[in-house]
Parts: structure tokens; sequence; C-alpha cells
């Protein structure tokens, strides 16, 4: 086995690098409540109930659109009024759907979740079924997109079987979404073929069977050490509102989380990893490539939506400059 090209490499090889940045993941329907004070459980909670496009991969391949990056998402879709508005969603959006499975008589995939009254995740549901529709050998049917898109990335709601075939049939570099704990092991057999790995630290602990310290960098460089001996070439590990760790095996650096005013953490996760590898594809250094993400992350912080409309290559590179040139004053 051998690691995932880099884009470099591909060049050097005489692969042919695609603009295109193909999603595979979740499409849902997001609906999510947020109570006006704080949760009182085994009781009804007067606060505000929204619908909208969700799903790791959709939220991702919508972040990378108002990015300004070419996107095409390989998802599911049932036969339902969620489904049709989804789809119809992503096509507005510019998102090509037409290498997804559009399945009779499946329920659209629904994700139903509550949030504390400062917009923190406090509880969720999800319905997944379809999924198990996409197989290896539907993911077998793909070979021109694992070959020809310039960035491949693969969110962990899909099946085990689908990840790794998406991981080991890619010829481009895969960005991988663990999404959670115990998601993120799905991964584990195809840590060899994952060029970017973004794990939160529940995931990262999941991954590397130990437990970490958020506050101490030798705590995260260990437990990303483990992950980079298996072939990973670059580890993301989020931490909330303490930043993000990032390393390559030759720098490793705790970045301070953006000022943000939190209306919604729901979405943060995915802009990130939209940030990152959008600035990857402009050939960023992997620490700058880590800052576009978490400024797309803090405008995505400041919204209700999973998405945020104020997101755009523009306002992220704007909050980026502002936090370097911040930096740069504090030395």
């Amino acid at each position: 086995m051998g690691a995932a090209p880099t884009a470099k490499q591909d060049a050097e090889n005489g692969h042919r690098i695609s603009e295109t940045i193909t999603v595979f993941g979740a499409v849902n329907m997001d609906i999510g409540g947020t109570p006006d004070a704080p949760l009182v459980r085994g009781d009804s909670n007067p606060g505000t109930v929204r619908i909208s496009p969700g799903g790791v991969g959709r939220n991702i391949a919508h972040n990378l659109r108002l990015l300004g990056n070419e996107v095409k998402l390989v998802s599911a879709f049932g036969d339902d009024a969620y489904g049709q508005h989804l789809a119809e969603s992503c096509r507005a959006l510019g998102i090509d759907t037409r290498e997804s499975l559009f399945a009779e008589g499946e329920r659209t995939s629904t994700y139903l979740y509550i949030t504390r009254e400062d917009g923190n995740p406090e509880l969720a549901v999800n319905d997944m079924r379809i999924y198990r529709k996409m197989t290896p050998e539907f993911i077998a049917e793909k070979t021109d997109l694992l070959e020809g898109s310039g960035l491949i990335i693969v969110d962990a709601n899909l099946p085990q079987q689908t990840v790794e075939a998406v991981c080991k049939g890619s010829k481009a570099p895969v960005f991988a979404e663990p999404v959670s704990g115990v998601k993120a092991l799905r991964f584990r057999n195809v840590l060899p073929f994952i060029h970017t790995l973004t794990p939160n630290l529940l995931e990262a602990e999941a991954l590397t069977d130990r437990s970490i310290d958020p506050e101490d960098p030798a705590s995260l460089s260990a437990a990303a050490c483990v992950l980079l001996r298996e072939g990973v070439q670059q580890v993301v590990i989020t931490l909330g509102a303490k930043g993000c760790f990032f390393t390559d095996g030759h720098r490793a650096r705790i970045l301070p989380a953006f000022p943000a005013r939190m209306v919604n953490g729901n979405g943060a996760g995915d802009a990130l990893i939209s940030g990152l590898a959008a600035g990857f594809c402009k050939g960023f250094s992997l620490e700058d490539s880590v800052l576009l993400g978490m400024a797309a992350a803090s405008i995505t912080l400041e919204t209700p939506l999973t998405n945020s409309p104020d997101l755009s290559y523009k306002e992220a590179q704007r909050r980026m400059m502002i936090e370097k040139e911040k930096e740069i004053k504090e030395k």
C-alpha cells in the first residue's frame, strides 16, 4: 500500500490535474431547534425551528461553491419531496449531482438536531439508511471521477466499504472528514491512502486509541504522529473554541480560534475543511490553508444556517489576513 499522491506528484507523474473537487458524502434535510432559554429535558421548549439543506458532503460542496470552486457531489437522493428539494438546491448552487444515486422508493436522509440556547449542539438523530445503496460496486462505476478530479473529499457518513473504495480508488489527493468518533473508525483501514485528515478531538482520540490534552502541544503532536506513521500526510485537529492544531510531520502548531459571534455551531467543521481544501487547490501552505478554513468556519458560526450566505473567498481571505497581520504585530 502507498499513500495517495500529492498534487505535485500527480503533475510529475503526468496525471492530468483537474480544477474540479469531487465530494463523496451525505446530503440531508436538516431540521434544527434552538430554545429561547436553557434547555429543559423531558419538556417542550419554546424556541425556533429551522429546516434547511444539509449533510456533511452537501455542506462541503455548498461551501466550496461559495468559495469559487468547481464541485461535483456524489451522494444519494430519495424520490420524496426532500430529495427533490435538495437536488434542485444543489443545481441552483452550481453543484454537479449527475453522478449521484437517485433511488426510487427510498427516503432521503434526514438529520434532526437540537442545540442549546447558545447555538452549541446538544442532541441529534439521523436517518441515513439510504447510503446503504452507495455500495463499492456503485463507486467502481465512478472511475473517471476518481482518476480525473483535482481533489477528492470523502465523509464518513458512507458505509465503511464504500469509504474504503473511494480512498483506494482515488488517483487524486484524498481529504477525509471523520464526522463522529464512531464513524471515524471507517477510515482506520485506509489511512495510507489519505492525504489530509480533519478530526475533532473526540475523533482523533478514537482513531489513535489514546487520550489527548487539547491544551498540550506535545499531546496533540504525539497523537498526530500516530496518524502520520500510518501514512496520512497532513493532520488537522479541530479544537472548537481553543482553535486548531495542524502538522505535516515537519511543522506543528496550534492556531487560536478566530473571533466570531456564535449563533449556531452546526456546520462550522464542514466550512473548515472546505476552506482547507480551497486553500490546498490554490497552492497555499498548510498553515495558510488552515487559516482560510478557520476563517470560513468563523463566518459560518455567525449564521443560524448550516451554510452561511455571507461566505465567499473574498471575505474568508479578508478575515485570514486580519489574523495574520494581528500575529505579526504581536511579535
